[in-house]
């Protein structure tokens, strides 16, 4: 499962810079004063050997009342749940008294932990960490979040110090069949719609504690069909599924959905489209697992309700375009039997061979019917497709120019791949590869040949005047 690096430090020495640095997003708010981020902020770390979580937090306080209070328990939970901490100071302020005693309470909880020295790009690196050797947490790491320096080698040293798992410890890649991770807010209904999935004609193999988070694979069979489901939010006993507050980790939904091959994202149509739902939606984007969609508790709703929630969908949701949308009941199992099957098509979509000549032809057609835009008076040129890669499905298309392709020609493409293939329940990427062109060089020489002929030409006119 994926390791889980969090940020801490007192209020304003760059740990949301930092964040949106290893994410490569903008996701942490970032401004130049203090106490703005109050709540946790998760994300998968994009920078160094391999994926990661990282966690932002809100600045840690010395006598913590109100808001503050509150936001020192997220950082103390956040801490918790960390493989390795990033402790961060600000080499322009100096070893503050905050930091001293920020690092006597980390030493005590014993976790492995970096000292980070921020916004080192303003002076000699070791004459910025020199200050902060006394707070006692081994070497310091001179770092700019602002500019990237030195944070790619901070990381790869984090990764040295990461535990290694267990070698007797089950994996998802240990799992047999399809993995399913059924994800979605709280008391959405994600434990209800597993044991129905499950059911008592089900073959429940075993069921196996997977992480220190409880993420919780189950193993079972339907109709010669293997799948193993990742329950977020910790398997129920029969008797206990109508309780109506579940348990709910956001790093526990993260590390499902890279376990994953599929997921199920359950949706609570009485709650209506919310702002967690579509904070999830983009995480299962990006990490391009094959999705169906469940919207639960349907049955109970009126048909004035339904247009509601079906136009939050198409307003809020509408990049998940290429899902399949399932109304199911999990308490009355109404719908439920056909998710499984939409699995299926999803993973197999995920996982299809596509041929180069299939995905050129339809390049082809595709530029004919409407021709990339002219960059600098010259036109986009698009020659050739062929699949780089698999679940989720990537195309590489081959031409001229085409780091000037815009995102709606983009998206016209997928459009069109995606109709024509049929891949439905998959995201699909494109990546663009520009070939040099071999006759720049000669066209560079004609010119200049033409330049001296048009001198001479003109030396020898100015001789016979």
């Amino acid at each position: 499962m994926l390791p889980v690096i969090t940020l801490i430090g007192r209020p304003n020495v760059g740990k949301s810079t930092l964040f949106n640095r290893l994410t490569r997003t903008r996701d942490a708010l970032v401004a130049d004063f203090p106490g703005l981020t109050r709540d946790r902020q998760y994300g998968i770390g994009r920078i160094g050997l391999g994926p990661y979580i990282i966690v932002d937090t809100g600045g840690i306080g010395t006598a913590p009342e109100g808001v503050e209070a509150l936001m020192e328990r997220q950082v103390q939970r956040a801490i918790e749940e960390a493989d390795h901490l990033l402790f961060m100071v600000d080499a322009r302020d100096g070893c503050s008294p905050e930091d001293i005693e920020i690092a006597q309470k980390l030493r005590r909880l014993g976790k492995p932990m970096t000292l980070v020295v921020n916004k080192s790009d303003t002076a000699d690196p070791s004459l910025a960490v020199a200050d902060f050797h006394r707070l006692g947490l081994g070497a310091p790491w001179a770092v700019s979040s602002t500019q990237g320096l030195g944070v790619r080698s901070l990381i790869d040293q984090v990764f040295e110090q990461l535990p290694e798992s267990d070698e007797g410890a089950e994996s998802a890649e240990d799992q047999p069949g399809v993995k399913v991770a059924v994800v979605g807010r709280p008391n959405a209904g994600k434990s209800t719609l597993i044991n129905r999935l499950l059911g008592e004609d089900r073959l429940v193999t075993f069921d196996l504690p997977g992480t220190t988070r409880d993420s919780i694979f189950i193993p079972f069979e339907q109709l010669g069909r293997h799948y193993t489901l990742i329950d977020t939010a910790g398997l129920r006993r029969r008797s206990r599924v109508h309780d109506v507050i579940e348990k709910f980790s956001v790093i526990k939904t993260l590390q499902a959905i890279e376990a994953a091959n599929v997921i199920i994202l359950v949706i609570d149509a009485h709650e209506g489209i919310g702002e967690q739902d579509a904070t999830l939606a983009g995480h299962i984007i990006d990490s391009g697992r094959a999705l169906v969609i469940a919207i639960n508790k349907w049955d109970g709703l009126d048909p004035e309700e339904r247009e509601r929630i079906k136009e939050q969908f198409s307003r809020k949701l509408a990049f998940l375009d290429f899902a399949k949308r399932h109304l199911v009941s999990a308490l009355h199992g109404s719908g439920v039997g056909l998710l499984l099957d939409e699995v299926d098509k999803a993973y197999a979509n995920a996982t299809r061979n596509l041929s180069t000549p299939e995905l050129t032809r339809l390049l082809e057609a595709a530029v004919t019917e409407h021709q990339p835009p002219l960059v600098r008076g010259r036109r986009i040129k698009l020659r050739y497709a062929h699949q780089g890669g698999r679940n989720p499905p990537i195309i590489v298309i081959h031409g001229n120019q085409t780091e000037d392709v815009p995102e709606s020609y983009r998206r016209y493409l997928i459009n069109r791949f995606r109709k024509a293939l049929d891949l439905l329940g998959t995201p699909l990427r494109l990546e663009f590869k520009s070939g040099s062109n071999p006759y720049e060089g000669k066209r560079n020489q004609l010119t200049a040949r033409q330049i001296g002929k048009k001198l001479r030409l003109k030396r020898f006119t100015q001789r016979k005047g």
